[in-house]
């Protein structure tokens, strides 16, 4: 069976490595980045063709893949006058690998299906060196006859591909994980600055709250951080303050609450407007000791 020529948008490192594991797998890929570097990485694997347009690409792939950093960028990629909804074929398909909020995806597969192509959300877990093996988890959603259409292709991509249902549930899933673990990963890294202003020695702190229930691997990313010195999360705090934002607009369009979620936000701003952005989830660490008492 034919393999179908995707055309892929944002060559980050998560990306890029996607990408990879595509020509690795023999797929035909059409590439488009601002990053010209991450372009000729791709081009210089073979079997590849670069594209300054979305229209275009849209138009030269029979399935479109975006890993993007935030809806408002997939949506002018979408939108835009040169986007790919002016130029995507009848009966190819979206996949949006981002973290997007559930509402803009559900508007855009709406769009998509008037000119007759299909929409997959499905946001990822794992990391990097996952994706170029392959070996990603997938939270895959949509129209059951999009999503077995992709599936071959998702399965090339990851190691576990969960269908979740009608579109728009991988970015709802994918927000209500994130919220999860970066307030786990908040709370855990303001009990370690808590002990530490108070003279309590974080490393007994972690023997002791790791000897019960508490203990998880964000416990030791907080502890790797708190104790050690060492980021090892590899998230950042701008990322999680973008979810965490993403996650508090779908709270409201359902018209409930999060208290736990303005907290968490509220703490992951603060850290961002203290220069933490860049950093791992846990440095907010060294936000939450420099606090004026």
């Amino acid at each position: 069976m034919t393999k179908p020529i995707i055309g892929f948008i944002g060559l980050g490192l998560m990306g890029g490595n996607m990408v990879e594991n595509l020509q690795t797998r023999g797929y035909q890929v059409n590439v488009m980045d601002l990053n010209q570097d991450a372009v000729d990485a791709v081009l210089a694997r073979g079997n590849a063709t670069q594209f300054t347009s979305a229209k275009e690409l849209a138009a030269a792939s029979d399935v479109v893949e975006f890993c993007l950093t935030t809806s408002a960028v997939v949506e002018k990629i979408v939108y835009g006058e040169d986007g790919v909804l002016a130029g995507i074929k009848e009966g190819s398909t979206l996949i949006d690998f981002g973290t997007s909020i559930p509402a803009s995806t559900i508007k855009i597969g709406a769009a998509l299906a008037e000119k007759g192509a299909g929409m997959i959300d499905a946001p990822l877990g794992r990391t990097p060196a996952h994706a170029k093996d392959g070996l990603l988890n997938i939270m895959a959603a949509g129209d059951e006859a999009t999503f077995a259409k992709v599936k071959p292709l998702l399965e090339d991509q990851g190691e576990n591909v969960f269908f979740l249902g009608k579109l728009g549930s991988g970015h709802v899933t994918k927000l209500v994980n994130n919220f999860m673990g970066m307030t786990t990963v908040a709370t855990m890294s303001q009990a370690f600055a808590v002990a530490k202003l108070a003279g309590v020695d974080g490393q007994q702190l972690f023997d002791i709250m790791s000897a019960g229930p508490s203990n998880s691997p964000f416990m030791q990313f907080c502890k790797f951080y708190a104790v050690d010195g060492e980021e090892k999360l590899g998230f950042s705090v701008a990322n999680a303050n973008k979810d965490l934002g993403y996650f508090l607009e779908l709270v409201k369009d359902l018209g409930t609450e999060s208290l736990i979620a303005e907290g968490t936000s509220k703490s992951l701003q603060a850290a961002v407007d203290a220069g933490l952005g860049q950093n791992d989830v846990p440095v907010i660490f060294d936000y939450f000791t420099k606090l004026e008492k």
